[in-house]
């Protein structure tokens, strides 16, 4: 197993990533998501089998990676970085980790699955998002 310490999980994941024969571009762990980059802003919901549906202000589409992990500062790594789907792991020290792949229909609609631990319970679900209209003053406090 692959542990996820302070010396940095690029450290630890960049030969692993090598060995798989992953090109060097997925290993870099904040790059830009070729995916979400054409993905419109403004007040998307977010549904899910199971769970309460709930509206997003979506300022930046790559918080569409972290749906479950909402506010921790989280250390992500991307796995795959396509054009129309993106893979990301993240970590968010005590509060747990996921690993989400977001596959974009348009630029106004993605699904997202995703799985992981938080709060010492695991998730594991697939969600659709589509983009409502814009944010409003009200709403863009809610996530």
């Amino acid at each position: 197993m692959i542990r996820m310490r302070s010396i940095g999980a690029g450290r630890l994941l960049a030969p692993l990533m090598i060995a798989l024969g992953l090109p060097a571009a997925a290993q870099a762990p904040h790059m830009p998501l070729q995916a979400l980059d054409h993905l419109e802003t403004g007040m998307w919901r977010i549904e899910a089998e199971g769970r309460a549906p709930r509206n997003l202000c979506l300022s930046d589409p790559a918080s569409l990676t972290q749906v479950v992990h909402e506010g921790p500062t989280c250390r992500r790594f991307v796995i795959a970085n396509e054009a129309r789907s993106a893979t990301v792991h993240y970590s968010c020290a005590a509060a747990g980790w996921g690993r989400t792949t977001v596959r974009v229909d348009n630029p106004r609609q993605v699904q997202i699955q995703t799985q992981g631990i938080q709060g010492r319970a695991p998730f594991d679900f697939t969600a659709q998002a589509r983009r409502t209209g814009p944010c409003g003053t009200t709403s863009a406090a809610r996530r």
